[in-house]
C-alpha cells in the first residue's frame, strides 16, 4: 500500500519533533562527532541519547562509524543541514513579526492608559 506524500512528510517531521534529536542534528552540521562529545554537549543520560540516535539512524538521517572504541555520528547528507538553516530563518522571521506586534500592543496600551486622578489637575 502506497503512503501518500503528505503522510510521509508528516511522519518525517514527527520524527524530527524531539528537542534532543534536533540538538544532535545541529551538532552534526559541521562534521562527524563522537558520542562522548554529543553526551557532553547535550547533557542527558547515555541511554536517552542512544534511543534518540537510534531513531535518527533508523530514519536514515544520520550514519555511524566505529573507530576502535569510539563511535562517531554524522549527517547522511547535506540536505538536513539546509533544512535546519531554513528552520532558523523561518523562526527568525516569525519572532521578528511577533516583536513588531508586541511593540504595537505596548504602544497602544500606553496611549489608552487612564490618567491618574492626581495628574488631571
Amino acid at each position: 500500500m502506497k503512503v501518500p506524500l503528505y503522510q510521509a512528510k508528516a511522519e518525517f517531521f514527527r520524527m524530527l519533533g524531539h528537542p534532543v534529536r534536533i540538538r544532535v542534528l545541529e551538532l552534526l552540521q559541521h562534521g562527524p562527532v563522537p558520542v562522548r562529545d554529543l553526551l557532553a554537549d547535550i547533557e542527558i543520560e547515555p541511554s536517552s541519547l542512544s534511543q534518540q540516535l537510534a531513531v535518527l539512524r533508523r530514519s536514515g538521517i544520520v550514519v555511524s562509524t566505529r573507530e576502535g572504541s569510539t563511535v562517531r555520528y554524522e549527517l547522511a547528507g547535506g540536505d538536513v543541514a539546509d533544512l535546519l538553516r531554513a528552520a532558523r530563518r523561518i523562526l527568525t522571521e516569525l519572532l521578528d513579526g511577533q516583536n513588531v506586534l508586541l511593540a504595537e500592543l505596548r504602544e497602544a496600551d500606553a496611549s489608552t492608559e487612564p490618567v491618574p486622578a492626581h495628574d488631571r489637575g
